[in-house]
């Protein structure tokens, strides 16, 4: 290659460069943003500082949520308490028994515009059985909630029962292991599950363990995960490296069922034709003429089949009852014991019977002869 030709694509290369656009030209460094910030830390809202334009809410904003029946006495005995919490941070609530629902709503007086949504957290809490002392906490910028809805995963009743049960474990033990691995507390209730929690990635872990349960995948394989991340994360030299090598790895196994047998089908021989058309109930008729029949003829022609059927079942239980009774039942040696016995007795009632009747003419004789020997002293 030439001098010539080495200046032309360089010439070239410099003008592709001037062509192509500089993204960067207009991004000037920021002097109030670098790494030391804190992006998602919660800044408390501070009444005093922090004023909304124009000093108040333009519109009004309310939420409501409904809650099952069997939460109304409860609600209605910490309703007091909830009243006085809400009514701290200026946001009006109303709780109506006849339609089963929980409203909250700003004020003229609402300064804070996120407590709203805090408000919001707060009667889902509730509704989902959450304990009022738990579920206040909610108000703070520091604590966060999730609510999973776990009832539409599994089909089977029977099967989303077991996978909830395994979430729970024996006592509640795997439920706390997992709120001590997360730092959020958590409860299953119906077909949800309630987290609170005082960061998003422990309620990130917590609803990940909940979904992965829910689809088969045991509660007990993350909660070790957890646990060595949460060792891991505490060293310094370790604590910004990659953990892969550190984490265990859980294949599935895939267990062999036994699969029922199928019936092994005769080998039908090929036809080229294919079956004979069934007949219709119309031509089962007209080859035996009872298409042509009237109704009446119709009517006694089934009469005489149900007589005709009937006569036939009754012979037939006839017949069976007959060799029924021709069956002669098996002696067993008791009742020859007994037949033994009745006809000894029958001989003894024979020979009482003859001893009696001489008895009877003996008697007979005498009271003759007695009468005779009084008529005579008479």
């Amino acid at each position: 290659m030439s001098a010539f030709e080495n200046e032309e694509a360089s010439s070239a290369d410099a003008v592709a460069k001037s062509k192509a656009k500089n993204h960067k030209k207009y991004r000037k460094d920021k002097p109030w943003d670098n790494d030391q910030i804190d992006h998602w830390k919660n800044e408390p809202w501070n009444e005093e500082n922090d004023q909304l334009p124009g000093g108040r809410l333009l519109e009004e904003s309310s939420f409501a949520t409904l809650f099952p029946k069997y939460r109304e006495n409860y609600l209605r005995q910490v309703w007091p308490v909830v009243t006085k919490a809400l009514d701290a941070k200026k946001i009006a609530c109303e709780l109506n028994l006849i339609e089963g629902s929980m409203t909250v709503r700003t004020t003229s007086k609402t300064s804070d515009p996120y407590i709203i949504l805090k408000a919001r957290d707060l009667l889902k809490l509730l509704a989902r059985s959450i304990p009022v002392t738990q579920a206040l906490k909610i108000l703070n910028d520091e604590w966060v909630c999730d609510i999973v809805k776990i009832g539409g995963l599994v089909r089977n009743k029977e099967r989303f029962v077991k996978r909830r049960q395994r979430l729970l474990g024996q006592d509640g033990s795997t439920l706390k292991a997992l709120e001590l691995v997360t730092g959020c507390y958590i409860l299953v209730q119906g077909n949800t599950v309630s987290i609170m929690g005082q960061s998003y990635q422990g309620l990130k872990q917590a609803r990940t363990v909940v979904i992965d349960c829910m689809n088969n995948i045991h509660p007990i394989y993350h909660i070790k995960r957890l646990m060595i991340m949460k060792e891991l994360a505490k060293d310094e030299k370790l604590k910004n490296e990659d953990w892969t090598r550190f984490l265990p790895q859980f294949a599935k196994k895939n267990v062999p069922r036994k699969k029922p047998k199928q019936k092994s089908k005769p080998n039908k021989t090929y036809t080229p034709f294919p079956p004979a058309q069934t007949p219709r109930k119309v031509d089962l008729q007209l080859d035996t003429g009872e298409y042509f029949a009237t109704e009446e003829q119709r009517k006694a022609k089934q009469l005489a089949e149900k007589k005709a059927q009937a006569k036939q079942t009754s012979l037939q239980k006839r017949k069976e009852r007959e060799e029924q009774e021709e069956v002669v039942p098996k002696s067993s040696k008791r009742k020859k014991s007994i037949s033994q016995n009745s006809n000894s007795e029958s001989v003894d009632v024979e020979s009482f019977k003859k001893s009696m009747k001489k008895r009877g003419a003996s008697t007979a004789s005498e009271t003759r002869m007695s009468d005779f020997v009084q008529n005579s002293k008479k």
